[in-house]
């Protein structure tokens, strides 16, 4: 299954040739003003995928909803 980064990986790389190709025929930039405008997109990206939508650790949220164990492993109380 594809998740969220595995697309954010993927959409580095075609962000920064792409933009860089997109902005040098379509907006007729210069290869040397194009290359800085489209990593900006790409650093947008990262940016996204590290503080906006940051990963988040699955287990330790899971110990903290972890309900406590009914079950008691100590000898019950003897009787005099």
């Amino acid at each position: 299954m594809t998740g969220y980064y595995d697309i954010v990986l993927g959409l580095i790389p075609v962000s920064f040739i792409g933009g860089t190709a997109a902005l040098t025929t379509l907006a007729d930039l210069a290869l040397s003003t194009a290359i800085p405008v489209a990593a900006v997109l790409a650093v947008l990206l990262i940016g996204h995928a590290m503080f906006v939508n940051a990963p988040v650790d699955v287990v330790a949220e899971e110990s903290k909803h972890a309900q406590p164990s009914t079950t008691s492993t100590a000898a019950p109380p003897q009787s005099d």
